[in-house]
């Protein structure tokens, strides 16, 4: 097993960062304009494997298209090859082959779609074939409003392009909605109207306008910058390519930081980070239903500043790359650090203990990105090894060359 070292000499952080481009909304731009008659540049694309693969995978002609580990990236192929000519097999890896697609298809299908599973029902792989005549004249669609907003994304984004456009209802209490939101304001930008009343989603049929875009940086990949910020003694960190009027649900992150005594100050260039050593002593208590993709992170970073955390809307976590909950209660124990259910009320867990480096810690990652890069700012505090490290080239494949370069030694 191939394991990465990672020390921090010192308790300092500062530099400069190119932050790479948000691979969510880079697979977004780029669904878009497979669906845009005009091509259009995209500035700052993502360089990560899973934007990569989704660019390579649009403009495959292969009938067997492999989407590997990247689940946005099947998601939003599952909706794109719905309406494409000729028939696709679309599958992944063994863990992909895990994860649900049956709500995503069943919709596709009350549209018109010609989708076959290819081994076991309501997953992985498919054989999407061509769509018939009457794809799209039922227009009124229902989804679970609580299921991934990935499926309902796919959905929106090729609304446009149906013969009588999509109602969209949207059934329960909405999760992820700051994605949806995303979706929609790049929709928006490329010409697309909607309205959104209470539930539903009504887009009408219209044709997307290709015009150039530039990718924002992603602050999910940000998010493990300011763990090395809340780590440090002192820190004064550059993050380029952020904007502060983001469409990204994850830029709550900024004013969350402050109760680990990180202020974030806005420039022409992104945010600049630093430490004001005024870290709460209460209980960061966080409902990450909005954005459960800094869980991982805000869960290492009260377990290594010693601040109980409080944390909720955690439903999505269990279904990602892997179970992120049992994955970060499996390793945050590793360094005396608990991650257990509230048993006063089920819907919370609770972030509880000292940081405690009895030896080196092997951090597992789980084919899960987030695991690697979460964990990895305990290096501030003692040694500590990274399994399977090229996992974070699902997302940021720069991200051990960036450390290297606030100072860390960086062993392979």
């Amino acid at each position: 097993m191939e394991k990465l070292t990672l020390k921090k000499q010192d308790r300092q952080i500062k530099g400069t960062i190119e932050l790479a481009g948000s691979k969510s909304i880079a697979n977004r731009a780029l669904i878009i304009r497979a669906l845009c008659k005009d091509h259009f540049p995209i500035h700052r694309i993502a360089n990560a494997n899973d934007t990569q693969l989704m660019q390579a995978l649009i403009e495959s002609k292969s009938e067997l298209r492999d989407a590997g580990p990247a689940g946005t990236t099947f998601r939003f192929l599952t909706a794109y090859l719905s309406l494409q000519a000729g028939s696709q097999i679309l599958t992944g890896t063994e863990r992909m082959k895990q994860r649900p697609i049956g709500l995503l298809v069943n919709a596709l299908k009350s549209l018109g779609a010609d989708i076959q599973y290819l081994e076991k029902e309501g997953y992985p792989p498919l054989k999407i074939n061509a769509p018939g005549q009457d794809f799209g004249h039922n227009n009124k669609v229902s989804i679970p409003a609580d299921t991934s907003s990935q499926y309902v994304s796919a959905l929106l984004m090729i609304a446009p392009t149906l013969p009588d456009g999509l109602e969209l209802s949207l059934v329960g209490d909405i999760v992820s909605r700051p994605y949806l939101e995303m979706t929609l304001s790049l929709m928006k930008y490329f010409g697309i109207n909607y309205k959104w009343v209470e539930q539903t989603v009504v887009i009408e049929p219209q044709e997307y306008v290709g015009r150039p875009f530039t990718v924002e940086a992603d602050w999910s990949a940000a998010s493990y910058h300011y763990a090395l910020a809340a780590f440090a003694d002192e820190a004064d960190l550059q993050l380029n390519g952020l904007f502060e009027n983001s469409v990204q649900g994850d830029a709550v992150l900024a004013d969350m930081m402050t109760h680990f005594g990180v202020q974030t100050t806005f420039n022409d260039a992104g945010v600049r980070l630093t430490k004001n050593g005024k870290a709460s002593s209460d209980a960061f208590e966080k409902d990450f239903l909005y954005c459960p993709d800094l869980a991982q992170t805000l869960a290492v970073i009260c377990g290594g500043t010693g601040i109980a955390g409080r944390f909720t809307g955690l439903q999505t976590l269990r279904i990602k790359e892997t179970d992120r909950i049992a994955a970060l209660q499996t390793e945050l124990k590793k360094v005396g650090v608990d991650f257990n259910e509230d048993p006063d009320n089920k819907d919370w867990y609770l972030v509880q203990g000292e940081l405690n480096f009895k030896s080196t810690p092997s951090f597992a990652t789980y084919e899960d990105h987030r695991m690697a890069m979460a964990f990895a700012p305990l290096a501030m505090f003692h040694k500590v090894d990274i399994e399977e490290p090229e996992v974070v080239g699902k997302s940021y494949p720069d991200f051990w060359k960036d450390l290297g370069m606030l100072g860390f030694d960086v062993a392979r």
